[in-house]
């Protein structure tokens, strides 16, 4: 079964992970691990490996509320056990983070962090909200793996299938890792045992999210090894009929990344030459 337990992975040392955040803040990615074959999660930041370049970059750049908050928590953390310039230097860093960083959330509880100059209770209280915010979306996760389990069992038709998999993405938004959320859909496509008319009607869904999720879901699909022949022509057809060509093309770049026919720097290049802007 499906659980958050299965993301672990051997964290990715040096600069390259640093490297690779800020590759994917360039396109305006959600950030994925080195390798690509992932998104990150809050777990990730358990990690003592991590590095706090890469740990940074996150807590600002990432469009995955719930996992740029995690990263605060190793850079707060690491703060309490400094002195002297190398405290004060994590201090601006926290500033720089307060100033710059895409979520909300995150430049609040960095400022809180700030004006409590980081005192352990102030970083546990942080941690406990963030886990009351984790928490309530992972144990509605795994209802949802029992309905599909049940939909593998045939004991659930397509239809009422999609019907909870709206709920449980309503139930879930902004609650749960987006890495979480698309290993779900990724097992979902890729099982044998999931019929095709369910596939279709989760593309079909998927279709209706923001451009920036829409853009990575559908990317994902294409990039599938083994994807069946008649579900890959659904896909295109669909997305030619109800997307602009513009979008269409993105979501190809972003398929040919993720089967490494091509380089970040290069589709950064060729979204330049094109005018594709939401690429950035």
């Amino acid at each position: 079964m499906i659980t958050p337990e299965s993301f672990q992975i051997k964290a990715t040392k040096g600069y390259d992970l640093a490297d690779h955040f800020l590759a994917c803040a360039k396109l305006g990615r959600y950030l994925t691990v080195a390798s690509d074959t992932r998104f990150f999660i809050t777990d990730d930041f358990q990690d003592k490996n991590i590095i706090h370049e890469a740990t940074a970059i996150a807590a600002i750049y990432s469009k995955d509320n719930l996992v740029a908050e995690a990263a605060l928590m190793p850079l707060s953390g690491r703060v309490t056990k400094l002195k002297g310039y190398n405290r004060e230097k994590y201090e601006r860093l926290f500033h720089l983070i307060e100033q710059q960083a895409l979520s909300d959330d995150v430049r609040q509880t960095a400022k809180s962090l700030i004006e409590a100059r980081f005192r352990d209770s102030e970083i546990r209280d942080i941690e406990s909200q963030l886990g009351g915010k984790i928490s309530p979306a992972r144990a509605r996760y795994r209802l949802f793996l029992g309905m599909i389990k049940q939909l593998i069992d045939k004991k659930l038709t397509a239809k009422p299938f999609i019907e909870e998999f709206r709920e449980f993405t309503q139930d879930v938004a902004g609650k749960l890792d987006f890495g979480i959320y698309s290993f779900c859909l990724d097992s979902l496509f890729k099982s044998l045992q999931i019929p095709s008319a369910v596939k279709e009607l989760l593309v079909m869904e998927i279709l209706g999210f923001s451009p920036l999720i829409r853009r990575e879901l559908i990317s994902n699909v294409l990039s599938y090894s083994g994807l069946a022949l008649d579900l890959l022509q659904f896909v295109n057809s669909i997305l030619e009929r109800q997307l602009d060509p513009e979008v269409v093309v993105e979501i190809g770049l972003l398929k040919d990344l993720k089967l490494r026919r091509f380089s970040m720097e290069a589709i950064n290049d060729l979204a330049n030459q094109s005018g594709l802007t939401s690429l950035h």
